[in-house]
């Protein structure tokens, strides 16, 4: 699938792998990466590429929230949120990830939240790159 009109482009580098650092100058982001005590790390401070993409899906899945409510005149609770979670494990040629959503919609009817959920997950950017090739479980809580 190819984008018509591109909106917006981020850019970041990465630098040391898993033990190194991630920056994106444009935001002054700068971070440091190390390995997860799962992974053999060390438990230092940091983050590592699985809590990116469990923050950046979270986020994004919620801006998609929002756009879905707000193009189809529903009411979105203010204190929406999105915990994300990303497993990593090892699959036949390599490794893979799962992604697991955990989405709060207080105060809004059970069926009114899991119709604005399937929708948000028509239009997520994160969930078009990833649809048919890892498991995403969606789960209003």
């Amino acid at each position: 699938m190819s984008i018509d009109n591109v909106l917006y482009r981020a850019q970041a580098e990465a630098t040391g792998g898993r033990e190194g650092r991630a920056v994106a100058s444009e935001s002054g982001l700068d971070l440091k990466l190390t390995r997860p005590k799962g992974l053999g790390g060390k438990g230092e401070k940091g983050t590592n590429p699985e809590e990116l993409f469990a923050a950046g899906y979270a986020a994004c899945f919620i801006g998609s929230m929002q756009f879905v409510a707000s193009r189809d005149k529903i009411a979105i609770p203010a204190n929406a949120s999105v915990n994300g979670t990303v497993g990593i494990g090892l699959i036949p040629n390599g490794f893979g990830i799962e992604v697991e959503l955990k989405i709060s919609l207080p105060g809004m009817e059970r069926e009114a939240a899991l119709d604005l959920i399937s929708r948000a997950h028509v239009v997520c950017p994160y969930s078009n790159a990833t649809r048919n090739n890892i498991d995403v479980t969606l789960t209003l809580v």
